[in-house]
């Protein structure tokens, strides 16, 4: 079945330029480096990585925002990564974003009304009943006063804010929604409500997500498969149970010690501490990124950069990159998952 997006091979430089009078690029920030990733149709996909991997780039990329230095991206199997302004028009509607602040992205000197119907107004789509009726209707929708139609955004809560930011972002019926870290500028407790709206907009209206963020609790939540990242390339990737119970990347295990748990388990699950920092995307290692860092590098992780494959003992659809992978946590036996986090 064909994936509603596709990402091949997709890689960012940005450049770095030196020279006080004369300014010359010097270098490249490798902020993504060859990314495969699909995100099916209706389908939830989170996105993980510690700050600085090339999470938000590559959100970026996939909704066209960036242009992408190679690679593709396909869209219900078209490739949009060269598209001109004029052939991404029909396609825009459908792939829209929510993004990480919501103190900035909205326009201060704009109503809600005018920061809702906008993106309708732009796309020259006329709901029944005009954009008024529709804007509150998607006020009410994302948890709203349908009357807040006149106010401005600094007459909002943060987490109010980011929920006008979602009635945007639905405001074209869109079948894929690129969320950057929604939750992460709010209160634990507003961080619940944003993302249950999410759920049900996602059962309801049947939209897809990529999920951006670096709560790995809020990603198993919400999401039905997880990526990982490193350093701008993906190091793991596969449904939530393969991802948070018989994960096999090295990199993958050090997140997943640092998640603190609640329940009080017969033995202490052992605290994973990376040694080092990450390396700078100017001029990342060669090889394998993770090797500075890895207790299991051997001299093959600095010649050879790992394929992102299935590896022996692996479920359908869990690849991992790396040449000395952790054992799986099981034999192979399916794994069920916490009937809570269904």
């Amino acid at each position: 079945m064909q994936p509603l997006l596709e990402l091949k091979g997709l890689t960012k430089y940005f450049p770095v330029t030196g020279g006080f009078i004369f300014k010359r690029q010097v270098g490249n920030v490798h902020a993504v480096d060859g990314v495969d990733l699909k995100v099916g149709e209706g389908e939830t996909v989170g996105l993980v990585g510690e700050s600085g991997c090339g999470k938000s780039t590559l959100g970026r990329l996939a909704a066209r925002l960036y242009e992408p230095t190679f690679g593709k991206v396909l869209y219900r199997g078209q490739d949009i990564s060269t598209a001109s302004r004029r052939e991404l028009k029909p396609i825009r509607p459908e792939i829209q974003m929510i993004f990480q602040d919501p103190y900035s992205s909205l326009n201060p000197r704009q109503t809600v009304g005018a920061i809702i119907s906008g993106p309708m107004e732009i796309n020259g789509i006329n709901p029944p009943g005009g954009h008024e009726k529709r804007v509150r209707e998607l006020l009410e929708t994302v948890g709203l006063n349908p009357e807040h139609y006149n106010r401005f955004p600094h007459e909002f809560s943060g987490g109010q804010r980011q929920r006008i930011g979602i009635a945007r972002a639905l405001a074209l019926n869109p079948k894929l929604i690129i969320a950057d870290e929604p939750v992460s500028a709010l209160d634990v407790s507003i961080q619940a409500q944003v993302i249950n709206l999410l759920q049900e907009l996602q059962r309801d209206l049947g939209i897809a997500f990529l999920f951006i963020a670096h709560d790995l609790a809020v990603v198993r939540h919400f999401s039905q498969r997880v990526a990982v990242m490193y350093l701008g390339k993906v190091v793991e990737v596969g449904d939530r149970e393969s991802i948070y119970l018989r994960p096999r990347h090295p990199y993958t295990h050090a997140l997943l010690s640092a998640v603190p748990e609640a329940t009080v388990e017969d033995e202490p699950r052992q605290r994973i501490r990376l040694a080092g920092d990450v390396p700078s995307p100017i001029n990342p290692p060669t090889g394998c990124r993770f090797r500075t860092r890895c207790w299991k590098a051997q001299e093959r992780c600095a010649e050879e950069a790992p394929p992102l494959i299935q590896l022996a003992g692996n479920r359908e659809g869990h690849l991992t990159a790396c040449h000395f992978p952790e054992a799986p946590t099981t034999s192979g036996e399916d794994v069920v998952l916490d009937p809570a986090l269904a």
